[in-house]
């Protein structure tokens, strides 16, 4: 039987992208199916089968989701195989469900109510429309003042220059944020407290939306404030969101590797270990690839000059950057430039990066534009 259920409290989307389709004519089901949507902000179609084709419009092959009760099996087994076919059912003691899931051809069984949480979370994301994920970056300090807040900051503002989509999070809570690096400390949006004790999902767009935007690209940063922890589940929240509107992120992340940062380094694509060409930076650094590499899958080097007292990006000197990268046992990218001026340029209101023909700006578009693909888990 098909057509929208009538007197359905949700109104029909008209083929609007997002909507999902919910095939069922389980009462209860239906009221539990369209409460969910309601949380996650989307208006579903309803059919009591599968659609007929109207007007050349195929609701059943275009919808994002497909949700299928239980009690809707037979009436669904001939349909053309798709993705995003969920079935949904309510008996937690049902083993004959997942033999009912493969003759539909769906991807996932659900049962309700242990499942709500991830079956909002899935509507949520096809009403939100996302498409790729954001290339998702990490840069890690081997030692302390290595660069790494500069280069991060260099990074996204190089990246936003090449025109893309850019969010820059701050995973550093005594870092001093990096707002202030990039001369917006003053800037309106909201900053990590609002966000610390974040639960379930936050809206990708909501998000960006509510962030100070400095250098045309978005920046969630530390303020002065007391407030110096993120729950686990607010930085998984967050960065989700972040890479949910695609583009690039780039996270500025504390050397220190405890509950939280791992929820942060769990969903980078690609970690930058920054190491000045110094013997004990070398092994400070070598401690916190150990930690990280526990739970990133890439992680390389990127090696800036050392000390020689004069600090980590001003033109010191010690190991050869590939020396480096194999003492660590880890890829090398290649060694960050000194450039002449940067702390007073900084102090003038420049970002790090901001001076296109600049050295370290040089570095971050080559790096952009010679990432490999299979760093990028093809979602550049």
């Amino acid at each position: 039987m098909g057509g929208v259920i009538a007197g359905d409290a949700s109104p029909p989307s008209d083929g609007r992208p997002g909507a999902p389709l919910i095939v069922t004519e389980d009462a209860d089901l239906l009221d539990d199916l369209l409460r969910l949507c309601a949380a996650a902000g989307a208006r579903p179609e309803v059919h009591h089968g599968v659609p007929e084709r109207e007007g050349g419009r195929d609701t059943w092959a275009s919808a994002p989701l497909v949700l299928v009760g239980d009690d809707a099996v037979d009436r669904v087994r001939g349909a053309a195989r798709r993705r995003g076919v969920v079935l949904v059912g309510r008996d937690q003691d049902d083993s004959d469900v997942w033999r009912r899931a493969v003759e539909i051809g769906a991807e996932q069984v659900l049962v309700l109510p242990d499942g709500e949480q991830w079956l909002v979370d899935r509507i949520a994301d096809v009403a939100e429309g996302v498409g790729r994920p954001a290339l998702t970056l990490g840069v890690i300090g081997g030692r302390g003042g290595a660069g790494a807040s500069t280069l991060a900051c260099a990074l996204a503002v190089t990246a936003a220059r090449a025109r893309r989509r850019t969010m820059l999070i701050d995973a550093d809570p005594l870092g001093g944020g990096l707002d202030v690096l990039l001369g917006g400390e003053t800037a309106d949006g909201l900053r990590w407290p609002a966000f610390a004790q974040s639960r379930g999902r936050v809206g990708g767009g909501a998000l960006e939306e509510s962030l100070p935007q400095l250098h045309d690209l978005r920046v969630l940063s530390w303020d002065r404030g007391d407030t110096v922890a993120v729950a686990p589940q607010a930085m998984r929240a967050v960065l989700a969101a972040a890479r949910r509107r695609g583009g690039v992120v780039v996270v500025d992340l504390p050397r220190r590797v405890d509950e939280t940062v791992g929820e942060a380094l769990a969903q980078l694509d690609l970690g930058l270990l920054v190491v000045p060409r110094e013997l004990r930076a070398v092994a400070g650094a070598r401690r916190v690839a150990s930690a990280a590499g526990m739970v990133l899958r890439d992680l390389r080097v990127v090696a800036t000059p050392g000390r020689s007292g004069r600090g980590a990006l001003d033109g010191g000197d010690g190991l050869d950057a590939g020396e480096v990268a194999r003492l660590l046992q880890l890829p090398l990218i290649g060694e960050l430039p000194w450039e002449h001026g940067l702390v007073t340029a900084q102090d003038g209101g420049q970002p790090p990066g901001g001076l296109a023909r600049g050295p370290l700006a040089r570095f971050c578009a080559a790096f952009w534009e010679q990432l490999p693909a299979d760093a990028t888990g093809g979602r550049v």
